[in-house]
């Protein structure tokens, strides 16, 4: 299988796979690069991608889209109720605190979970990819936003098993567009970087990182993000703006009707990408938008850029802010490249110009470069693929707290990984401890219950004989994919030295660890009450001992993991055969228009009258029954239907083909009698090219031609009398047999050599003596 990328977007997903010694970007079933982030549910099936979408308007609740900013949160954050505004599907808090979506399908209400919608798109992005491949596909690596937390990748990888994809890595992706942008490069050095700003503007964030890149390697030096900067923030503005618009002058309360609501913001979307391309006053015009209303108006560049000015200026601290955190000048960074769909938008390449003093760059594909970035990564992790290393060095988005309890009225902590923080990573602490205890990670700063990563409680500690606390070093490790996990926990040896070396090769190993990634022992140690911990480079001796580790992250158990993917399963299936259920009953109605243009003109001449009159008649009761009683029936009666017209039509068929294959065995018939004919005439007027062959043998090839000339009259003038309608009483095989006869009895003799016929005389002169 080939190494395939996945840009899961907001609005749109792209896929890309390496193969053939290139990237290419996967085409789905509308022949269109971009599958749109969209799943609709029916009555009968799922609609997922783009037939989702074009049926958005009619389906509107039981369409689900923008579910990517979802994704791994929970009911109650601020985040997630400002989201909930802008959607018009039903969203509800589920017994566990997490988002579920109350839709309509296959006739009853149902909840689905946000990690069960967005593997619905993953196996459609999965069926497009193996169709287009022609062949399984399981590994793959998935971007997410670097802005994403702990929870919400965990919510990725489980989204991943549930549509049976193995994920080699969730990538960032800034990431992924520097990997998309470096990995082709020729002019890189081993010593001095080169610095690169990347802007990702697309349609829920604007993104924006700082990457050094070496030769062979790239290092993410700092990122900055703003979540209400993306497309569909300039697009809410222009819809807002219209809706008062309309308010006033034709009184219609817009925002008060859902699918006025999105039918505006589809138009909006395109009036904005005109504009990006057209500075004059373009206008807006939808029929029958409500209340049976047509409305019109017009928008500029200017008042566009008037009416998203909060936007815009949201987007230029991003960038701001990026070069305040790197202590980074215009004058450090050799160029600014965008990606993007919103980056076409000329406000925001003048904020670019502006920050940056410089023009933006636009060398990679704005919407494909995520992807073909995922799939360049995947090629290196596969192992069924070769392709030279080229290192990542990523950063950790937000600073992760670590704390434990001392005593009942004291509490410690410390900042185990700093935002922008080298990753993936480990590091080591010790603590001395007499009975298990617990520790809490969360992002700092912020609220500790919208930024909880986990508990891990720290189990099986024995006290020493002693009375004295267990010495217990605790690995920590942010991994290939941004997750932060206590990875092992065991009681060391007290006399053990404290600064020996780490296994080198085994952490390169893991996750596939940059070479030339170093551990640097940056945390303080307390050593006052016995508290203390330390970050060490350290190897394992033969006398520690394992401790157990119980993890309390917020992720799917195995047995939830296992529900739903039995639960896609079934679904899968009942979309297939939905599928083919339609599939039979449009080969019905394809067949019953086809058949009845057909018999009245191209088999007009082989049906008689009374078959043509009964053929139409059920032509016309099959299309009455299928717009009638016959919507919701199964594969197999369609079929059966299909057959029974079949048969009726078969016999007309079979007597069109024999037919023209009969015309054209008589033709050849013809055309051998009278090639032989002018034969005959040419040996009677004495040509020299006949005048080997003796004259019995011309006489007797005479008679030949003369028996089969009269029974092709007869059997002519029989198939006069019967025509095309009837049925023949000559077959096929008859004349096909009589026309080899003439041409065996014949041609031997026509086509006999000159030698070979004296030789025949002069043989039988010397038998006669």
């Amino acid at each position: 299988m080939s190494a395939v990328g996945i840009d899961f977007g907001n609005e749109t997903c792209y896929v890309a796979v390496a193969r053939a010694g290139g990237l290419e970007t996967i085409t789905n079933d509308y022949s269109q690069r971009a599958t749109p982030s969209y799943v609709a549910f029916g009555p009968t099936c799922r609609d997922l991608g783009t037939s989702a979408k074009n049926k958005a308007i009619t389906n509107l609740k039981n369409t689900v889209f923008s579910f990517k900013r979802l994704i791994g949160k929970k009911f109650r954050d601020q985040a997630l109720q400002h989201e909930i505004s802008y959607l018009p599907y039903q969203v509800q808090e589920l017994p566990n605190g997490s988002v579920g979506v109350k839709v309509s399908y296959l006739g009853n209400d149902s909840i689905f979970t946000v990690q069960q919608i967005a593997a619905m798109l993953l196996t459609k992005l999965k069926d497009i990819t193996e169709t287009a491949c022609k062949s399984k596909m399981t590994d793959c690596v998935i971007s997410v936003p670097v802005f994403f937390t702990d929870s919400e990748r965990r919510a990725m990888l489980d989204i991943c098993q549930i549509a049976n994809l193995n994920v080699l890595r969730l990538l960032n992706e800034p990431t992924a567009v520097a990997l998309a942008y470096g990995f082709y490069r020729q002019d890189l050095s081993d010593t001095k970087p080169k610095k690169v700003v990347f802007v990702d503007i697309g349609h829920s964030a604007v993104q924006a990182s700082v990457v050094d890149f070496y030769q062979g390697r790239l290092k993410v030096v700092c990122s900055a993000w703003d979540t209400c900067g993306g497309g569909r923030d300039i697009d809410n503005c222009i819809v807002r703006y219209f809706s008062q618009e309309f308010k006033n002058k034709y009184n219609l309360n817009v925002l008060s009707n859902q699918r006025a609501i999105v039918r505006l913001l589809q138009e909006c979307e395109k009036l904005k990408k005109q504009l990006s391309a057209n500075p004059q006053v373009l206008p807006l015009n939808i029929e029958c938008f409500m209340d049976d209303m047509d409305v019109s108006s017009s928008l500029g560049r200017e008042k566009l850029e008037e009416l998203c000015a909060d936007t815009f200026k949201r987007i230029e601290d991003v960038f701001k802010r990026l070069l305040l955190e790197t202590n980074l000048s215009p004058n450090d960074i050799s160029c600014v490249e965008l990606v993007g769909g919103s980056t076409r938008i000329p406000a925001i390449k003048n904020i670019v110009k502006k920050i940056f003093g410089m023009e933006p760059s636009t060398t990679l594909n704005q919407d494909e470069a995520v992807a073909r970035g995922c799939a360049l990564q995947a090629t290196m992790l596969s192992p069924t693929v070769k392709v030279r290393e080229f290192h990542i060095t990523d950063v950790q988005p937000y600073t992760i707290r670590l704390s434990w309890n001392i005593s009942k009225n004291e509490k410690g902590d410390i900042d185990v990984f700093q935002r922008n923080h080298p990753v993936p990573f480990s590091k080591l602490l010790t603590f001395f401890r007499k009975e298990e205890f617990v520790l809490n990670a969360f992002y700092y700063p912020g609220k500790e219950a919208e930024s909880f990563i986990g508990s891990f409680i720290i189990k099986n500690i024995n006290q020493l004989p002693s009375g004295e606390s267990a010495k217990i070093v605790i690995k920590l490790r942010v991994n290939i994919h941004g997750i932060f996990n206590v990875c092992s926990a065991f009681i060391a040896d007290k006399d053990s030295k404290e600064n020996i070396n780490l296994d080198q090769r085994a952490e390169n190993l893991l996750d596939l660890k940059p070479k030339n990634a170093t551990i640097s022992p940056d945390l303080v140690v307390n050593e006052e009450k016995k508290n203390f911990f330390s970050l060490k480079k350290h190897k394992k001796a033969p006398q520690e001992v394992e401790l157990q580790i119980e993890s309390k992250v917020p992720q799917l158990s195995d047995s939830e993991i296992k529900t739903f993917l039995e639960s896609e399963m079934k679904m899968i299936h009942q979309d297939s055969c939905e599928e083919k259920r339609i599939d039979a009953k449009n080969s019905v109605e394809e067949y019953v228009y086809e058949m009845r243009s057909k018999i009245s003109d191209e088999l007009k001449q082989y049906i008689n009258e009374q078959e043509h009159d009964n053929f139409l008649h059920k032509l016309n009761q099959t299309e009455e029954w299928i717009y009638e009683d016959g919507q919701d029936q199964n594969e197999t009666i369609y079929k059966e239907r299909l057959s029974e017209l079949q048969s009726l039509a078969n016999p007309v068929f079979s007597r069109k083909q024999d037919y023209e294959q009969r015309s054209i065995v008589l033709a050849e018939f013809c055309k051998i009698i009278t090639e032989v004919k002018n034969i005959l005439k040419a040996y009677l007027s004495g040509d020299q090219q006949y005048s080997h062959i003796n004259s019995q043998d011309m006489e007797k090839v005479q008679r030949i031609v003369d028996d089969k000339e009269m029974w092709l009259k007869q059997q002519l003038d029989i198939l006069e009398e019967l025509k095309a309608k009837g049925n023949q009483t000559v077959s096929i095989e008859s004349l096909v047999k009589q026309r080899e006869e003439l041409k065996g009895e014949i041609f031997p003799i026509l086509n006999a050599s000159k030698l070979e016929t004296e030789a025949g005389n002069t043989s039988k002169v010397q038998k006669t003596h």
